[in-house]
C-alpha cells in the first residue's frame, strides 16, 4: 500500500504525472512496471464517472491506491465539443492525434474567431476497498488554425495560452506543469494523496 499506481496506459499522461508527482514523497508505479494489462472502457457520461471507473478498476486489479484522470478539450464555438470524446474525436477509426487536430480545425473553419476553449481534467484517486476522492483543474485559452510547437500531445499544438502567446506544445515540461489543467488537478489532489498515504 506504499505505492501509487498511475492508472493509465497513455505514455504522455504517464510522463506528465511522473513530473507532477516528483518531490511529493509518494512512490509511484505504472501498469507496465507491475505487469498489469488492463483496458477500461470510458463510457461514462461525465469526466468524473470515467476517471472513477478507471481508478477503481486499476485499484481493485492491483491492490494499490490508484490515480486516474479523465480530461478533455471544450471549445465554445462547438458547444463544448469534443469534451468527453476528445480522445476519440475523429470520423475514422484508428485516428492519431494529428487526425483529431485536423478534424477539430475542419469543424471550426467556418466559425468566427477567436475560438475560445479550455482544457478540463478530473482526477480520481481510488483505494482498493472502493473509497474514492476527486480533484479538478482547468486551463483557458483558444484554438488557433495552425499548429505550433513539438512538445506535449493531443491538442497541445493548436491550443494557444492567450496570456503567454504560446501554444501548450511550445512550453517545456516544467513550464507546462505549472499551468496545465492536469497540473492544477494534481495540485488539488495532493492533500488527498497525502492523507491516504498517511493512514
Amino acid at each position: 500500500m506504499n505505492k501509487l499506481l498511475i492508472a493509465t496506459n497513455n505514455q504522455g499522461k504517464i510522463a506528465e504525472f511522473q513530473e507532477l508527482l516528483a518531490g511529493s514523497g509518494i512512490e509511484f508505479v505504472t501498469p507496465a512496471q507491475i505487469n498489469l494489462q488492463l483496458e477500461v472502457e470510458e463510457d461514462g457520461s461525465t469526466y468524473q464517472e470515467n476517471a472513477a471507473k478507471k481508478a477503481v478498476a486499476f485499484a481493485q486489479a492491483s491492490g494499490l491506491i490508484s490515480l486516474a484522470d479523465d480530461s478533455g478539450l471544450e471549445v465554445n464555438a462547438l458547444d463544448g465539443a469534443p469534451g468527453l470524446y476528445s480522445a476519440r474525436y475523429s470520423p475514422k477509426p484508428g485516428a492519431k492525434d494529428a487526425d483529431r487536430r485536423a478534424f477539430l480545425l475542419a469543424n471550426l473553419k467556418d466559425k468566427p474567431r477567436p475560438w475560445t476553449a479550455h482544457f478540463h481534467a478530473t482526477i480520481a484517486v481510488a483505494m482498493p476497498g472502493g473509497e474514492i476522492e476527486f480533484a479538478e483543474g482547468n486551463c483557458y485559452g483558444e484554438i488557433i488554425p495552425e499548429e505550433r510547437g513539438t512538445g506535449g500531445f493531443g491538442y497541445d499544438p493548436v491550443f494557444l495560452l492567450t496570456d503567454m502567446g504560446k501554444t501548450m506544445a511550445e512550453l517545456g515540461m516544467e513550464e507546462k506543469n505549472k499551468i496545465s489543467h492536469r497540473a492544477r488537478a494534481a495540485l488539488a489532489a495532493m492533500p488527498i494523496l497525502k492523507a491516504m498515504f498517511k493512514n
